[in-house]
């Protein structure tokens, strides 16, 4: 099995309002699926090999920026960085409104209707994932299926 990949991800939501249970289940089923398949790698730094991996996850929102702390099985550094959370905004913003739209089709519209929504859908959760790839590019290289799980947890952590 490869190394390039998270083998635990925990959420630290101390510096956001508490989460309601539909968001705590959120983030669980998040965690769950970004766990069952991922692939994670960081770069080389100024001359020294990137630390291996596996890699335990620690995922925070601190001075309105995302926090992703990697460090080793054995609880060691090897990386932390810190995204502003400006171009990830707009997308977010846009995936919870075509999310509420979503919900509210499936109760009363027909299923072509549906399935055009969902289309939008999944293409502003592409978007915003490949707006985290760029985002991590120089920090970690992530494929685009981590990435979207990544999107989808982020999306749960600062639901509001």
């Amino acid at each position: 099995m490869s190394t390039d990949r998270l083998i635990r991800v925990e959420i630290d939501d101390s510096a956001l309002p508490p989460a309601t249970p539909e968001m705590e289940q959120e983030r669980r089923v998040a965690v769950f699926d970004l766990l069952e398949d991922n692939s994670i790698r960081l770069p080389a730094r100024g001359g020294a090999a990137a630390p291996a991996g596996p890699y335990a996850l620690t995922l925070a929102v601190r001075d309105r920026r995302l926090v992703f702390d990697l460090r080793s099985e054995q609880d060691d550094p090897c990386a932390e960085f810190h995204l502003s959370m400006g171009p990830l905004r707009q997308v977010v913003k846009d995936y919870f409104q075509i999310c509420e739209s979503y919900f509210e089709a499936v109760r009363r519209l027909p299923p072509a209707q549906i399935e055009a929504i969902d289309m939008a859908r999944r293409g502003i959760h592409n978007e915003g994932a490949r707006t985290l790839q760029e985002r991590l590019d120089g920090k970690a290289e992530i494929d685009i299926d981590t990435s979207r799980r990544l999107f989808t947890l982020i999306c749960a952590l600062i639901a509001d």
